[in-house]
């Protein structure tokens, strides 16, 4: 098979699938919104169940759901009629995928499901199925064909199926008023946990600060400014920075001025009024500052006596 024969299939594959999801996407109505809000104003979690690849698509449905805000577990069907039952409460709400809407280890469940109270929201891709017209909501998983050649391997439906497990998740972030703090109390091990959840005082530089007085000449500069191996030198009176000198303004400064340089002082040489942040910051406000500002480094600097905490750069974060 050439290579254009094995790009077309790949195309070919994106363009199935696409036509499903923009199918769905059209027929989305009342329905949608009903299972929006049952899971909204529901007390208990949303289980999700599945079988084979319907399963698959329901643990990443479930974990989509539980990192955004709505506790969420998946369940296996088979294990459930085996007593993983009792892991559901009366004010959960189920979420039940197959896309023939016939699979028999699901429909034994809506027994104990209705008897439990609970409300049932199948995704199927057959309005007319047994677990559409037993379920209190149903979502159309709405495929033009699957992608498969041989309309076996579930590949449109697979697709569809994910994609409404995403709007669903999405549209409760919204109702919720989900943000980035929340999302990070989930994710503590992740880059966007880090940079929420932790302080600047955290990660800050504390040794071997390079800190100068105002009337320190350039040779005093440049030798402390590579024992503090930050890139920078702070201009401070009594501990409280006024100003910030970094390696860019000197090599500036040596090919503007020459030997010159050499009869400044850092008060002459200096940025003053240096960008500075607490050290109870977020590592996520640092970081933006320093964006902002188009900066590597900011100055720690305690709020109660002014005085230099301490060194957050953007390598840090």
């Amino acid at each position: 098979m050439s290579s254009e024969e094995i790009l077309h299939i790949a195309r070919q594959t994106f363009d199935i699938e696409i036509q499903s999801l923009q199918r769905t996407a059209s027929l989305l109505g009342p329905s949608f919104v009903q299972a929006v809000q049952a899971i909204a104003a529901s007390r208990g979690k949303v289980i999700v169940t599945g079988m084979g690849k319907s399963g698959h698509i329901g643990h990443k449905i479930s974990a989509t759901l539980a990192s955004t805000g709505t506790p969420s577990f998946f369940m296996h069907p088979a294990e459930a009629y085996h007593g993983d039952l009792g892991m559901v409460g009366p004010d959960d709400v189920v979420l039940a995928i197959s896309n023939s809407g016939e699979t028999d280890e699901i429909l034994k469940l809506i027994p104990y499901l209705r008897h439990n109270g609970n409300t049932l929201i199948a995704l199927t891709g057959n309005a007319g199925s047994t677990l559409a017209r037993n379920a209190h909501i149903h979502l159309l998983i709405a495929i033009t064909r699957e992608a498969c050649p041989l309309e076996l391997a579930p590949t449109s439906s697979t697709t569809v199926t994910l994609a409404l497990g995403d709007a669903l998740a999405i549209s409760l972030m919204k109702i919720r008023g989900f943000r980035e703090e929340n999302f990070a109390r989930f994710h503590p091990g992740g880059s966007l946990g880090k940079r929420l959840l932790n302080r600047v005082k955290d990660y800050m530089r504390t040794d071997r600060l390079p800190v100068i007085p105002p009337d320190s000449p350039l040779a005093s500069i440049i030798s402390t400014m590579s024992e503090g191996r930050l890139g920078l030198a702070i201009v401070a009176i009594d501990q409280r920075p006024v100003g910030i000198i970094t390696d860019g303004d000197l090599r500036r400064l040596l090919e503007r001025r020459g030997k010159e340089a050499f009869d400044l002082t850092a008060h002459q040489i200096m940025t003053p009024h240096p960008k500075t942040i607490s050290p109870e910051a977020s590592l996520k406000d640092a970081e933006q500052l320093m964006v902002a500002h188009k900066i590597n480094s900011l100055i720690v600097q305690d709020a109660g006596t002014g005085t230099i905490a301490g060194v957050i750069q953007i390598y840090d974060i």
